[in-house]
């Protein structure tokens, strides 16, 4: 019943959100890709939809807008659903709680914060591509547990049913081992569940949203070549697809819409809480200063790249894409709300290291947050993003995140038990005892 209560309150939020926002940004986009599709210049109406984007909304244009707006709109609180479902999953596990009511109190929780709001109410595509990435997280942990898997059983073939010593039976005794989740004879199932698909969906969020090749580089950086090469491949499809069904429009966009720095808007609009719109607005120009920007710029890519190197080589892959994310957010020329939705997984993480710390208190401490510091920075963080963006909020909120957001390193791998061995002795008995 509460769960029935919880979808209508969904769809009330949702109908509201749409009234207030507008849907703006999609009835720009949809008069853009009607246009183009009756012959005109995709980039002639104040687009700034990549081509594969463009492609993927198509069919939205041959639909009433309010059509078009529910559908992308359940699409995005589908993709929030399940991105929360892989980051909030595994903290309701680890303190045995049921995953369920966590990701639906998640999910309500994440309705009032104006990154999830805008993107909904405006017609974005950021909560998918903010899910694909999500799915990439849980493919590199399924990875990660498949390596371990074939550590501890060393020789073996993974994902396959197979023979294996067991250390607490009587040496020379056999028994045959299904690993959960493998697959005989299936490969989609054994590539689903060794994570060989990790590095796709970043891939596709690329082809939708440039920023995200900021993960490729993460994943070049932390030695994760076999997904970085997956991610470039994907999305390398995606481009030479779109060049190949729309090559005026993907030439346009590449030639004269992805260089320049305010095709997301006014660098010094209120909205652009990005490092180029605070310093637009200090310096009260209409363009921000270009050597300052790049500066410091270079600066916060560089903490966030570093930070997210050490989070990921303590086992905390999704600090490490969190950080990752509001670096990205931080240093593009223009951030609008619905760009700093990396803010939903920095919340839950300065919840968990809270939450952690008081469970298991001989745990090492975190290197920013300590004690209940971490829980009043969540609450902080989030009474931010609830309200709406005042004068540089939003961009201060991102850029203490970025450089205070703690990690949760990984518990010490338990030591492979050693099997049995059979103790000769030193006076051989009598024969027959």
């Amino acid at each position: 019943m509460s769960a029935v209560v919880v979808i209508l309150g969904v769809f009330v939020a949702v109908g509201a959100f749409l009234e207030l926002y507008g849907v703006s940004t999609l009835a720009a986009d949809r008069t853009a890709i009607t246009a183009w599709l009756s012959g005109d210049d995709l980039y002639a109406y104040g687009t700034s939809l990549p081509p594969a984007a463009a492609i993927l909304l198509a069919p939205l244009a041959a639909v009433p807008l309010p059509v078009a707006s529910w559908t992308l709109a359940l699409a995005g609180v589908a993709a929030l659903v399940l991105a929360l479902t892989a980051l909030a999953g595994p903290v309701a596990r680890r303190y045995g709680r049921p995953r369920r009511p966590v990701v639906l109190v998640a999910v309500v929780l994440a309705l009032t914060l104006e990154p999830v709001r805008a993107s909904l109410g405006l017609g974005h595509l950021d909560l998918i591509a903010f899910a694909l990435i999500a799915a990439d997280l849980v493919a590199l942990r399924r990875a990660s547990w498949s390596r371990t898997r074939a550590a501890w059983w060393p020789g073996t073939p993974e994902g396959n049913r197979r023979t294996a010593r067991w250390p607490d039976t009587p040496e020379g005794n056999r028994r045959t081992a299904w690993w959960p989740g493998a697959a005989e004879g299936s490969r989609p199932r054994r590539i689903w569940n060794t994570g060989a698909w990790a590095g796709a969906g970043i891939g596709v969020a690329s082809a939708l949203s440039p920023g995200s090749l900021l993960f490729v580089a993460h994943l070049a950086l932390t030695r994760q070549w076999r997904a970085a090469l997956t991610a470039l491949t994907t999305v390398t499809a995606l481009v030479t697809g779109a060049l190949l069904i729309a090559p005026r429009a993907t030439a346009d966009w590449f030639g004269s819409v992805l260089p320049g720095i305010d095709r997301g808007g006014p660098l010094d609009a209120p909205d652009n809480q990005s490092l180029a719109g605070v310093l637009a607005r200090l310096y009260d120009s209409a363009s921000t200063p270009v050597l300052v920007w790049l500066s410091f710029a270079v600066l916060l890519l560089a903490v966030g790249l570093i930070r997210a190197r050490s989070a990921h080589a303590e086992g905390d892959e999704i600090a490490a894409f969190t950080l990752v994310g509001l670096a990205g957010a931080a240093v593009a020329p223009v951030s609008t709300a619905n760009d700093l939705l990396w803010t939903l997984p920095a919340i839950l993480i300065l919840v968990d290291a809270a939450a952690r710390r008081r469970a298991h208190p001989r745990l090492p401490r975190p290197r920013r947050f300590t004690g209940l510091e971490p829980l009043v920075a969540a609450a902080a963080a989030g009474v931010v993003l609830a309200a709406p963006v005042v004068a540089n909020s939003y961009a201060i909120t991102v850029i203490v995140l970025l450089n205070a957001l703690p990690w949760r390193p990984a518990p010490p791998a338990r030591p492979r038990p050693a099997a049995p061995t059979r103790r000769v002795p030193a006076i051989p008995g009598p024969r027959g005892s």
